[in-house]
């Protein structure tokens, strides 16, 4: 038991965070219930999606720069096609995109050798120009099914359906990944690509399904993103750096190798319930964006020189 605790102990007292955060904001606010813990959930949705993205791209040892622009791609291709066909073939539709578009990415990395961030910041531009090829200005709509899929509780008050949902979708994609010889392969390729390679796992293909993966997290994020506006928005929102703090805050470590989802996707609601205790109290709008950059860059900055420290160890 004291063995799986110290394993654990990083995510725990993220866990333990989060719950004096959510009692910070009930002192502050003494209506904060279950409304609020739903609101809280439904905004945190496209973030979490976001995250489990980039925390696979970070544990293979590689990261992605073009996550906020494929969910775009992703959330418009579902407002179009919602207004054409129904929504189950629209939406099997969306998850090949995004499963293709990270795919895309990673053999790219991969067949060019040129470095993940230089490859991933040329695609940011390259998907945010197909997405405003699908839409110039956001429009199109979605099946009102999903659009309500995220709303209300899960069979009792204070547990959000949108809760449930990114838990599912992000449990039944990473948790046969995590428990298999691709599971073991990613962690392996991200902590020494040599030694891994010297193991025989396939690094290259590894890497390229790492990406794929990414992909279709994205594509659930720009699925949950048309949910919440019931349109598609071509403009790709403030995820990239909102995803890169939350793995880093969440344990997964910059050099690759180190690090899960379920730390990642606490970081996220942590700093989502922090702009919501600063929204409560009533600071500046402009403040309180001042302030998420601040603990966003100290967060990355510090998860940084982590890293480096333990790469001259």
């Amino acid at each position: 038991m004291t063995a799986l605790i110290r394993k654990h102990a990083w995510v725990i007292g993220l866990a333990v965070l989060l719950a004096l955060l959510l009692a910070l904001t009930k002192l502050i606010q003494p209506n904060f219930g279950a409304p609020g813990l739903e609101s809280l959930a439904r905004s945190a949705l496209p973030f979490a999606f976001a995250t489990a993205a980039m925390a696979v791209v970070v544990i293979v040892g590689g990261i992605d720069l073009s996550v906020a622009s494929m969910m775009a791609v992703c959330a418009v291709t579902a407002a179009v096609l919602m207004e054409r066909m129904a929504g189950v073939p629209a939406l099997m539709i969306v998850l090949a995109v995004g499963l293709a578009m990270g795919l895309v990415n990673g053999a790219l990395i991969v067949l060019t050798r040129v470095p993940d961030i230089v490859v991933t910041l040329a695609m940011l531009f390259v998907w945010e120009g197909m997405a405003l090829l699908i839409l110039s200005s956001p429009g199109g709509s979605v099946a009102p099914w999903l659009s309500g899929a995220t709303r209300g509780p899960f069979l009792i008050d204070g547990l959000p359906m949108a809760l449930v949902i990114m838990a599912l979708a992000i449990a039944i994609v990473w948790l046969p990944i995590r428990r298999s010889k691709l599971g073991l392969a990613i962690y392996a390729t991200g902590s020494d690509p040599l030694a891994a390679f010297r193991s025989g796992v396939a690094v290259d293909r590894t890497k390229i399904i790492a990406y794929g993966i990414c992909g279709l997290f994205c594509a659930m994020g720009g699925l949950s993103l048309a949910a919440l506006t019931g349109i598609g928005e071509p403009v790709p929102g403030p995820y990239l750096m909102a995803s890169v703090a939350a793995v880093v805050l969440g344990g997964v470590v910059l050099g690759g190798g180190k690090g899960g989802l379920l730390g990642s996707i606490i970081a996220v609601f942590i700093l989502r319930i922090i702009r919501t205790i600063l929204t409560l109290m009533a600071i500046d709008p402009n403040v309180t964006t001042i302030v998420e950059g601040v603990i966003m860059v100290g967060v990355v900055m510090l998860g940084t020189a982590l890293t480096l420290r333990g790469a001259r160890r």
